[in-house]
């Protein structure tokens, strides 16, 4: 039996993307969230590479709508800081999934993604909408065709 690792090529991996549309009405956050980094990493794959971006494109409608169990929505803050001192601002995430829909699911995704150019890489595969239409349209590009 001939063993022989693989590494995905780059290229190749970009021709063979596909676009996932994910619908976030009445799912977990953090459940969502992780399924989401599972394809954008491309996971599902048998040509994973750890260190090639092998991903899919996915698409998230209806962000609004995104469930917290428990009493997240009133307990759990997102913080942030301005950078003065005594500039540290939190936000419930009842008021958050009401002024920015998006941001919550793009949060919760993000850290779940390696923290380094490949992480940052894979995060611009994700496009997340708050209602339940989409203008994405998917692109085939194949880099093997010669444009003429």
């Amino acid at each position: 039996m001939n063993q022989t690792t693989f590494h995905a090529n780059p290229v190749e991996a970009a021709a063979n993307r596909t676009w996932w549309v994910v619908d976030a009405a009445d799912k977990p956050l953090g459940r969502l969230a992780s399924q989401i980094a599972a394809v954008l990493r491309g996971k599902h794959k048998q040509t994973f590479t750890p260190s090639v971006d092998v991903g899919d494109f996915v698409v998230v409608i209806n962000a609004g709508k995104v469930k917290l169990t428990g009493q997240k929505l009133e307990k759990k803050f997102y913080y942030h800081h301005s950078g003065s001192p005594g500039g540290i601002r939190r936000e419930p995430y009842r008021h958050l999934l009401v002024r920015k829909p998006e941001f919550a699911i793009e949060k919760a995704v993000k850290g779940m993604l390696p923290k380094n150019v490949l992480g940052r890489q894979i995060f611009t595969k994700l496009k997340v909408y708050a209602a339940p239409d989409h203008p994405t349209r998917p692109r085939n590009r194949n880099p093997f065709r010669r444009s003429k």
